[in-house]
């Protein structure tokens, strides 16, 4: 029986749309840029990549959904700009829980090593 997200709360539909938009290699060197320069236009983005204006629009949308762009006009410009919350998120919740027990575990090792040391 397939689940939908119906039962999912708000926080897991984003992190799935997040997980989502991450999961394209065109995407992440996306927001790699926007990492480096905040605040570029469709046509800068574009400058660089094997894609189509309508591509990279494309992708941009994705991100967007996923709340890790945001956009804002300036005159004729629309520019575009990097949101880091959602992944940072996806680091406090995913990341660093499991990197608190392997960094118990070094520390307990160190402590018994330099302990053993000390005899």
């Amino acid at each position: 029986m397939r689940q939908g997200t119906e039962g999912l709360h708000i926080s897991e539909r984003d992190d799935d749309a997040v997980f989502r938009a991450l999961a394209d290699a065109s995407r992440r060197r996306l927001l790699d840029r926007l990492h480096r320069r905040s605040g570029q236009t469709l046509g800068e983005l574009c400058e660089g990549h094997d894609m189509t204006r309508q591509a990279v629009a494309k992708h941009l949308a994705i991100l967007a959904d996923a709340n890790l762009v945001s956009s804002r006009r300036q005159g004729r410009e629309k520019l575009h700009f990097i949101n880091p919350v959602p992944i940072n998120r996806i680091a406090e919740r995913w990341v660093r829980k499991f990197e608190r027990r392997r960094l118990s575990a070094l520390a307990a090792l160190k402590g018994k090593l330099e302990g053993e040391g000390h005899d």
